[in-house]
């Protein structure tokens, strides 16, 4: 028996839990609840953390490098999911936020559990990612002792990258190889071995704030509306019309015109009504303000 791992957290027996396959339909939709509803307070307790982090990916990125989510199972594909969910809610090139999991795209829909024991593996993707110095990598393993994540943290922070941990249980492994350790709490899980229920709700509650909080630093919202969002199909074109709308104050007839002038960039249709200038100009603002269209309205106008 591996020492280590039977003293996880997340490996225990849920006494709460105990005799679910008892239970009603109902009485076990009622547990699960309330187990999940452990989770957000669990998060709570690493906002500082997770700040450290955000303010970390901000500076990465803005100084043009990118962020690597790195994971085994349920955890390597939630980083895919959110790295997937950056280029189309952000606008962002998909080369600048990637989820990557053990045993590659096809172990997103078959498992292949035993890769996430390969150290060779993690230092081999690391490298075929070419991270360097700019870049962050951020590995995320429930049990903190995947050693496709270890090695792939440990290698990415020999190359002078960022590192940060996504784990379940403190004092992991994954800790000792990280600059900034993210580690809420969940507890054992409703059904013992399964961490992809508390753990990986946690996993992709705290995904959502470095992506998401690191966006809105950067400048890709305005106010708390998505505005680099692109219109590529019919409901982003509504919703975008939506937006200018929602921003401006004109009526959709205007929005639509204005963001078929844009070239469908949403942010860019903003910046032209609220400002008058036409596409070049707005976008040589834009550019010049690190594409913060608060900064660029406020530029050209002394008040958004």
């Amino acid at each position: 028996m591996d020492e280590y791992l039977a003293g996880l957290i997340t490996e225990e027996i849920n006494q709460e839990t105990l005799l679910i396959d008892e239970c009603t339909t109902e009485q076990m939709l009622l547990l699960l609840n309330h187990q999940d509803s452990l989770v957000p307070a669990a998060v709570a307790a690493e906002i500082p953390q997770i700040a450290k982090a955000v303010d970390v990916l901000y500076h990465v990125l803005k100084n043009g490098g990118r962020m690597f989510y790195i994971g085994a199972g349920s955890s390597g594909r939630i980083g895919v999911l959110d790295a997937s969910e950056c280029p189309p809610t952000f606008g962002t090139d998909p080369i600048i936020v990637q989820g990557h999991i053990a045993g590659g795209d096809s172990a997103l829909r078959t498992a292949i559990e035993g890769v996430e024991d390969s150290t060779e593996e993690g230092i081999a993707l690391i490298e075929r990612c070419g991270v360097t110095k700019k870049d962050a990598v951020i590995g995320i393993s429930s049990s903190g002792s995947a050693n496709f994540v270890i090695a792939g943290l440990r290698k990415a922070k020999e190359l002078g990258a960022a590192t940060i941990g996504l784990v379940n249980n403190k004092n992991s492994k994954v800790e000792s190889v990280c600059d900034i350790c993210i580690v809420p709490i969940v507890g054992p899980e409703a059904i013992m071995g399964s961490t992809r229920l508390k753990a990986g709700t946690s996993h992709k509650l705290v995904l959502n704030m470095l992506t998401t909080c690191t966006m809105v630093k950067l400048g890709k919202t305005y106010n708390n509306l998505m505005v680099d969002l692109k219109a590529s199909n019919h409901k982003l074109h509504d919703r975008s019309i939506r937006i200018i709308q929602a921003s401006t104050g004109v009526n959709a007839e205007i929005a639509t015109r204005y963001l078929n002038e844009a070239s469908m960039n949403c942010k860019l249709a903003i910046m032209m009504i609220k400002t008058s200038l036409d596409a070049g100009q707005a976008k040589q603002v834009l550019d010049q303000c690190g594409g913060s269209l608060k900064a660029a309205i406020r530029l050209c106008c002394k008040v958004v």
